[in-house]
């Protein structure tokens, strides 16, 4: 009997309120990006609280969670709904049981961003906007972790997925979940901004079940923007946009650190007449790989050139090497001894 009641009060405890989390909504005006990060101790908060829609908009339902919120938040956004009058009308409508302590945030495709949250979600709760964001969470530790959210999604660079990432490991920093941890997420959505062809989310990860999902989280997340900045890359210098493809493939050598990157960075440059930058790549990449070296010396007669190094891009680069190997007073500078 004591096993039984033991386990009927552990039931108890997990109920729709248990849907507890810190998440932040954003939208990046330069690219048309729209993104919701999350994380909770909950399992697989990122089958229930993130919803996204590239050129649409952005939801976020937590705490008493109704999960009709995300797809029903997206078709008013899809009818011109602003993000306030989204919020609105899903309060207006919803006719479940303990809307009192409901907690969402919707950004509109043109940056505005609303949130509420109810008298009666999970203490702590609460929400701070920024001008492109919004941190909300409930069961927290105090209002220190919003408020830490936004001061490092503002503060941080790059991507859009680096500033929400920067975000949600700002208010992991500062006491997150008060429970604890088991699950992140992150969705982002952009109008052809994904991998391969006819794909508008750029970022979907979920850590489902992890003692270190934040972590896990980071992680995943440099492979996927790897795999971006590596396709965006190819895609510029595709469309004779050389300047942009350099700038990609410096983002690339962040996610992928190979001597291959560099020494693809490393041509870029030379392209571009930064020979100075040119030179430090390569020597990046030799410190790295030393058998790069082989790139650098013309094949003999009747031998096929050296395979590029471990992570190199492919697309031509050793046909864009042969300027840099008729350069003899830039290999003079790369390798002194010769």
């Amino acid at each position: 009997m004591r096993i039984l009641v033991a386990f009927l009060s552990l039931l108890g405890t997990v109920t729709a309120a248990d849907v507890n989390t810190f998440s932040i909504v954003a939208y990046d005006p330069a690219t048309g990006e729209c993104g919701v990060t999350v994380a909770s101790k909950y399992f697989s908060v990122g089958a229930v609280v993130p919803w996204a829609e590239a050129g649409t908009g952005c939801v976020a339902t937590q705490a008493n969670v109704n999960v009709g919120y995300g797809p029903r938040g997206l078709e008013l956004l899809r009818q011109g709904l602003t993000a306030k009058q989204v919020v609105d009308k899903l309060l207006a409508d919803d006719t479940f049981q303990g809307k009192d302590g409901r907690q969402l945030a919707v950004i509109d495709n043109k940056g505005n961003v609303a949130a509420y949250t109810g008298p009666n979600a999970p203490n702590w709760a609460g929400d701070r906007q920024g001008k492109t964001w919004s941190a909300q969470g409930n069961i927290l530790v105090g209002p220190q972790v919003p408020e830490a959210m936004g001061k490092a999604f503002e503060a941080a660079q790059g991507h859009l997925a680096e500033k929400l990432y920067a975000a949600l490991k700002a208010g992991d920093d500062a006491g997150g979940d008060s429970r604890g941890k088991q699950s992140a997420a992150m969705l982002v959505v952009g109008k052809g901004r994904g991998r391969n062809i006819n794909n508008d989310r750029p970022i979907y990860i979920n850590v489902d079940d992890s003692p270190a999902p934040i972590p896990e989280l980071r992680r995943l997340l440099d492979i996927n923007l790897g795999m971006l900045y590596q396709q965006w890359m190819g895609e510029f210098r595709t469309a004779g946009k050389r300047k942009e493809a350099r700038d990609a493939a410096a983002e690339l050598t962040r996610y992928v650190k190979t001597a291959g990157s560099q020494v693809t960075l490393g041509v870029m440059d030379y392209e571009l007449g930064e020979k100075a930058a040119a030179l430090e790549d390569f020597r990046k990449a030799l410190a790295m790989d030393p058998a790069v070296r082989r790139q650098f010396e013309p094949p003999a007669a009747g031998t096929a050139p050296a395979a590029p190094a471990a992570g190199a891009t492919q697309g031509g680069r050793g046909q864009r090497m042969r300027a840099i190997l008729e350069d003899k007073e830039f290999l003079k500078q790369l390798f002194p001894e010769k």
